[in-house]
């Protein structure tokens, strides 16, 4: 593979289908989407059976000088690989999802995903900064008009609304990039990730960048733009919102800030804890009063989330891991839960739980796929999610016990509320008429639902297929953490053994005592 451009290839794939698309009539640009998508599938499959675990940090890099100092330079660790893996499985699945759904302009709606696609893999294989913020920025356009032209009846506000919060954090963020590259003199990410800042300026670099990546991840109370986005989206649009753009903040956490500021991430992770704590127990209440299904698993994206940044600031091997794991496993199992709210909502076209109710009788293969996301969702041994909040709870730990403590009460609140959606749409009576109509899977839903499902498993079973190839990535980010980590409160060191003289004198003087009795 060395020498082969397989990271350009696997965006200029995408890129030509996507030009195809605009051109082609509806049907053909159906198959052109899922053709290009199902590519860049195998495409990633290469690359990861392809990747060298415990080689070089940095694998598959190609190097372009184009003007001044700005590089086209790609390349991908372990965590750009996961997270990429992960883009490139949801997409041909969203195409599938999208396929009898989409009715009008449906070239220009899968240009968009693939364009979508391009964008979202090449924020994760970007070398060069500007590279980053260009790939990092594209992004909204597809999602605007995605929202935009084929969402529900609110979907201009929704569209606007995620457009600015997202685009005005980005400002700060740009700024403070001009301010890096004048500092340490070069665009190149492995360069800046080993280049120390002054600390004064780290403190105002990380407030930049974290202004423009708590919207991208959300962090509460800047989330307010996720629960309409999702809302008026269509299916596929909310599958790959959830699944892949809103690991992109934590990605910018995980590849900036802590490595590059890492005295300003030990000094400023109060904030991070702060925020995290409140946004898992307040969404969590929120979602729990929803009527809405997707607004519901909308506010629990929120809440995982907070888990994973909380996770990644505890400064940790297990924390950080374990926000990984949660990363990828959201995205799997969020895109899956927006999907299974799909299904019944191109059948009855409402999204209202009320509406529902007595599924289990008429549509059994859906309730037990959705039974399996939601019991992932809550974080069930042998699942995907059990993995990752283990992990991350544990690592939160060492950390601070009361972050701990607080981040735990939102996984029991996560039972609460989706144990208490699915018992609403899947138990109780079938009375309505129109929901006794309703017909169970059909074979292009199973082919979507079944991939999700073993993933979901795969990850929960045997989690060390992903957590490989990240490993050496996170001791590198941990190791450069290290001497700005403040101590934690838990009490984790065993009690040291007595000295061996000390063991002798108690023994010589109890066999004395026992002597003179």
């Amino acid at each position: 593979m060395s020498g082969f451009p397989i990271l350009s290839l696997m965006l200029a794939v995408p890129a030509v289908a996507a030009i195809v698309c605009l051109f082609a009539g509806d049907k053909m640009a159906r198959f052109v989407a899922l053709g290009a998508t199902l590519a860049t599938f195998v495409l990633g499959c290469i690359l990861w059976a392809n990747f060298d675990v415990g080689g070089a940090q940095w694998q598959f890099t190609e190097r372009a000088d184009l003007f001044g100092r700005f590089q086209y330079a790609l390349g991908i660790d372990g965590m750009a690989l996961m997270l990429i893996m992960l883009s490139v499985f949801l997409m041909p699945l969203c195409i599938l999802a999208s396929w009898d759904a989409i009715k009008s302009r449906v070239g220009l709606y899968m240009a968009m995903f693939l364009i979508m696609e391009v964008v979202m893999i090449g924020v994760f294989m970007a070398q060069d900064l500007l590279l980053f913020y260009i790939f990092f920025e594209a992004g909204l356009i597809p999602m605007y008009f995605i929202i935009g032209i084929w969402g529900g009846a609110n979907r201009k506000y929704a569209a606007f609304k995620f457009f600015l919060y997202t685009l005005l954090g980005s400002v700060l963020m740009l700024i403070a990039m001009i301010a890096m590259i004048g500092e340490a003199g070069t665009t190149d990410i492995p360069t800046l990730l080993n280049y120390d800042f002054p600390a004064a300026m780290q403190t105002w670099l990380w407030l930049a960048f974290f202004a423009s990546l708590a919207v991208k991840m959300p962090m509460w109370p800047v989330h307010t733009w996720l629960p309409d986005a999702h809302v008026q989206a269509p299916t596929a649009g909310s599958m790959i919102l959830a699944g892949v753009l809103l690991k992109l903040g934590a990605y910018g956490f995980l590849r900036f800030m802590m490595p590059m500021f890492p005295d300003a991430s030990g000094q400023l992770m109060w904030i991070v804890f702060g925020l995290s704590m409140v946004a898992v127990v307040y969404t969590s209440l929120v979602a729990l009063v929803q009527s809405d299904m997707k607004k519901l698993i909308a506010y629990s994206s929120v809440a995982h989330m907070a888990i994973v940044t909380a996770g990644l600031f505890a400064f940790n091997q297990q924390g950080i891991e374990g926000a990984l794991i949660i990363m990828l496993s959201h995205g799997v199992v969020s895109a899956a839960l927006f999907f299974c709210v799909g299904v019944i909502y191109d059948r009855l076209h409402t999204r209202e739980i009320d509406r529902y109710g007595g599924l289990a009788k008429n549509m059994p293969a859906y309730s037990i796929f959705f039974m399996l996301f939601t019991m992932a969702s809550i974080g069930l041994p042998g699942t995907s999610g059990f993995v990752g909040e283990f992990l991350s709870l544990a690592g939160i730990y060492e950390a601070s016990s009361w972050v701990a403590f607080v981040c735990t009460t939102g996984i029991i609140l996560g039972a609460a509320y989706m144990l208490y959606l699915y018992r609403r749409v899947v138990f109780g009576e079938l009375t309505k008429d129109d929901v006794k109509a309703m017909p169970d899977l059909n074979a292009r839903e199973w082919t979507i639902m079944v991939p999700l499902a073993a993933v979901a498993l795969w990850m929960g079973v045997y989690p060390e297929s992903f957590l490989a190839p990240m490993r050496g990535d996170v001791t590198t980010v941990v190791a450069r953490l290290a001497p700005a980590k403040p101590a934690g409160d838990a009490r984790l060191a065993a009690g040291k053994p007595r000295a061996a003289e000390a063991h002798g004198e108690t023994a010589h003087g109890s066999a004395h005592a026992g002597g003179v009795q």
